[in-house]
C-alpha cells in the first residue's frame, strides 16, 4: 500500500484497500478493522442571521485486536503508514494484557447483506457553504417578515464506513443525510419542528418555516387549563421522541431478567420469561426495522458487521420479537436480530388536519421536551410540551393553551392509540402523527 493524503471522502476501494492492508499487518489471534470517512457541514444561526458555517472533514481508523477472549481498540487520524503500524502494534498490547471478557463472542464470519446501495446524493455531498447559507435566509427572512425570531440548524454530511476482519468478513458504505432544525418565537409564541432526508433537495425549507411562523404566532397569549388525563393529537415530531423511548426498552435480555415492561414474573416475583407474541398496543401500531424505507436509504449493516435488514418489531399491537445481542442470543437460544433501528411505524393518508378535523376534543402536542425515566421497568417517562400546545374542540384548534409536564407509561400510550396520520422522517425514524385516548397530565409549567 502506498500512503496518501486524506482527501474529503474516499472511494470503496481505497477503503477496502486500507482495511486490507491493516488487518495483514496483524498478528493477533483476532482482528476488526474500521474506517469512518467523510465531511461534515453545519449551518447555525438565531435571531434571523448567521452566526456559524463550518466544514469538517473526518477521518477514523479503528483497529481491535483479539487474543482468546481478551481484546483492545486503537483509532488513528492519520493515513501514514507508520501511524497504522503503531496503531496495530499497540492495540496489540493492550489485548495481551486487558482482563478478560465473560460475554466474548468470536468475530463474525462473512455476512449476506440486502443487495442495495445506501442512498447517496452528489447534490449534499458537494453542499457549498454559500448555499447553506442562502437556505438559511430564506427561512430567516420568512420569520422575520412576520415579526418572529428564528434559530435553529442546517447541518448535511457524507460518508463511508467500512469495515474488514481476519475472517474474511468485508462490507462498505456510502451515504448522505441534511436535516434542517428551526425554532420561532414571537412573543410568548413558540413553535419548533425538524425534517432530515438524504438529500439536501428533499428539505422543504420555506413550507417548513412559514409553518414554524404560523404556529408560533397562533400560540401566542395562552390560556391555562388543569393538568388530568386528556385525548391528545402528537405531531410526528414528538411522537418519534416518545415512540424511540418503548423501542429502546424492548431489549430482549433486561425482558428476560425482570428489568422491563416486556418482562414477565412468576408468583415470588422472579423472571419467568418475557412478553413477545402478546398483544399489548393498539392493534393499528405496526413497526418494522426498515433500512430500505423510501425516505430512508440507510446503510445494510451494523457497525459489527451483522445485516441491517426487514424486521417485523410490532405486528398488529403484538411485539413479534426482542432485540437479541449475539451473547444474549447464544445464552436463549434465539437468532441475534442486532439492534432495533432504523425503525419506521405505519401511518395512513391522513395529514394532521384531517386527524384534527374528525377529533372533538383533545390536546395537540407539538412538541415533547426534556423526557426522562421515572421507572424504566415499566417505561413511565416525564417530559413537558413545548413549542405550541392547543386545545382542539369541535375538529378545529379553539385556542393555546400553557404548556404541561406529563407522566406517561409509554406502554399504556400505544395501548391507547386510536388513529395515525401520514409518516414522516425525523432523524433516524420514520413515524405517523397520533391521536392517544388519554395522556396523564400532572401540572402545569412556565417554559414556552
Amino acid at each position: 500500500m502506498t500512503a496518501t493524503t486524506s482527501p474529503a471522502i474516499l472511494s470503496e476501494d481505497k477503503a477496502q484497500s486500507l482495511l486490507d492492508y491493516t488487518v495483514k499487518m496483524s498478528s493477533a489471534e483476532g482482528v476488526f478493522v474500521s474506517i469512518y470517512t467523510g465531511e461534515e457541514f453545519l449551518s447555525r444561526f438565531s435571531e434571523n442571521q448567521i452566526g456559524q458555517n463550518i466544514s469538517k472533514t473526518v477521518f477514523k481508523l479503528s483497529i481491535t485486536s483479539y487474543f482468546g477472549n481478551k481484546s483492545a481498540s486503537v483509532s488513528v487520524t492519520e493515513f501514514d503508514e507508520g501511524a497504522i503500524a503503531s496503531a496495530v502494534a499497540r492495540s496489540e498490547e493492550l489485548a495481551k494484557i486487558a482482563p478478560p471478557d465473560p460475554e466474548w463472542m468470536p468475530l463474525l464470519p462473512p455476512q449476506t447483506y440486502d443487495r442495495r446501495s445506501p442512498a447517496f446524493d452528489e447534490a449534499t455531498a458537494t453542499l457549498s457553504p454559500l448555499a447553506r447559507a442562502q437556505m438559511v435566509q430564506q427561512a430567516c427572512e420568512i420569520a422575520s417578515k412576520a415579526g418572529a425570531e428564528a434559530s435553529g440548524s442546517l447541518s448535511a454530511e457524507a460518508s463511508l464506513y467500512a469495515i474488514a476482519s481476519s475472517t474474511g468478513l468485508s462490507a462498505c458504505n456510502r451515504s448522505t443525510e441534511a436535516n434542517f432544525s428551526l425554532s420561532a418565537r414571537t412573543g410568548d409564541g413558540s413553535s419548533w419542528t425538524e425534517s432530515t432526508a438524504w438529500s439536501i433537495c428533499q428539505l422543504p425549507i420555506a413550507q417548513l418555516a412559514q409553518q414554524v411562523v404560523d404556529r408560533a404566532s397562533a400560540s401566542r397569549q395562552p390560556r391555562a387549563i388543569p393538568p388530568g388525563v386528556y385525548p391528545v393529537i402528537l405531531d410526528g415530531a414528538a411522537f418519534a421522541d416518545l415512540l424511540s423511548w418503548v423501542i429502546w426498552g424492548m431489549d430482549g435480555r433486561a425482558a428476560d431478567e425482570g428489568r422491563s415492561f416486556m418482562s414477565i414474573a412468576d408468583g415470588s416475583g422472579k423472571p419467568a420469561g418475557n412478553r413477545a407474541g402478546e398483544q399489548i398496543f393498539s392493534p393499528i401500531v405496526q413497526v418494522q426495522r426498515d433500512p430500505a424505507h423510501p425516505l430512508l436509504r440507510s446503510n445494510t449493516f451494523f457497525g459489527d458487521g451483522s445485516s441491517n435488514n426487514y424486521l417485523e418489531i410490532i405486528k398488529d399491537g403484538a411485539p413479534q420479537t426482542l432485540s437479541y445481542s449475539r451473547y444474549w442470543a447464544a445464552q436463549k437460544g434465539k437468532e441475534a436480530t442486532g439492534m432495533f433501528y432504523p425503525f419506521v411505524m405505519a401511518g395512513s393518508s391522513e395529514s394532521l388536519a384531517d386527524l384534527i378535523a374528525r377529533t372533538d376534543r383533545a390536546i395537540l402536542i407539538s412538541r415533547a421536551w426534556y423526557v426522562n425515566y421515572v421507572n424504566p421497568k415499566t417505561s413511565e417517562v416525564t417530559g413537558m410540551t413545548r413549542d405550541g400546545t392547543f386545545w382542539i374542540e369541535d375538529g378545529k384548534i379553539a385556542y393555546p393553551i400553557k404548556n404541561l409536564r406529563f407522566n406517561q407509561i409509554l406502554p399504556d400510550m400505544l395501548r391507547d392509540v386510536d388513529a395515525v396520520t401520514e409518516v414522516k422522517r425525523y432523524g433516524s425514524s420514520v413515524v405517523p402523527g397520533v391521536r392517544v385516548k388519554a395522556f396523564n397530565f400532572t401540572s402545569i409549567t412556565d417554559s414556552l
